[in-house]
């Protein structure tokens, strides 16, 4: 009987080299696919004569705007905050669905916020916005 002596296998080896390349070819390919130019479309839209504009139909929002001193006032008339309570319970029984807008100076009070908001729960305003100024795009 013959008895083979079996080789030691060699340890298969990686080749870095050939694995940087495709790698490099892959992210070649991931920025020329990823910085394509955007195009703009001018898109004509089906017109309608039945349509109503967005809000159209709603109650525009009771507006009360907050000073930095910390004045009340509805439009332009000033109130205090107790007008401000009877009001709202006036115009809630009015419209139940009455939605009110809170605009405050930056430097506003914040506890002047919170007795406005607390005025909304108590008269059962469901719908309160709280205003703000949009920051400009840096």
């Amino acid at each position: 009987m013959r008895f083979y002596v079996r080789k030691r296998r060699t340890t298969p080896a990686v080749i870095i080299v050939a694995l940087i390349d495709v790698l490099i070819v892959l992210v070649i390919f991931l920025l020329v696919t990823t910085t394509f130019k955007q195009q703009q479309y001018m898109v004509k839209l089906a017109e309608s004569s039945q349509a109503q504009k967005l809000g159209a139909n709603e109650n525009p929002p009771l507006e009360i705007i907050i000073a930095s001193d910390g004045k009340y006032s509805v439009g332009k008339l000033p109130k205090t905050i107790g007008d401000i309570k009877s009001e709202l319970k006036v115009r809630v029984q009015q419209d139940p669905n009455l939605v009110l807008a809170i605009n405050a100076a930056s430097n506003a009070p914040w506890g002047n916020v919170v007795e406005i908001r607390d005025a909304a729960a108590e008269a059962k305003v469901k719908t309160l916005i709280a205003n703000i100024k949009q920051l400009p795009k840096q």
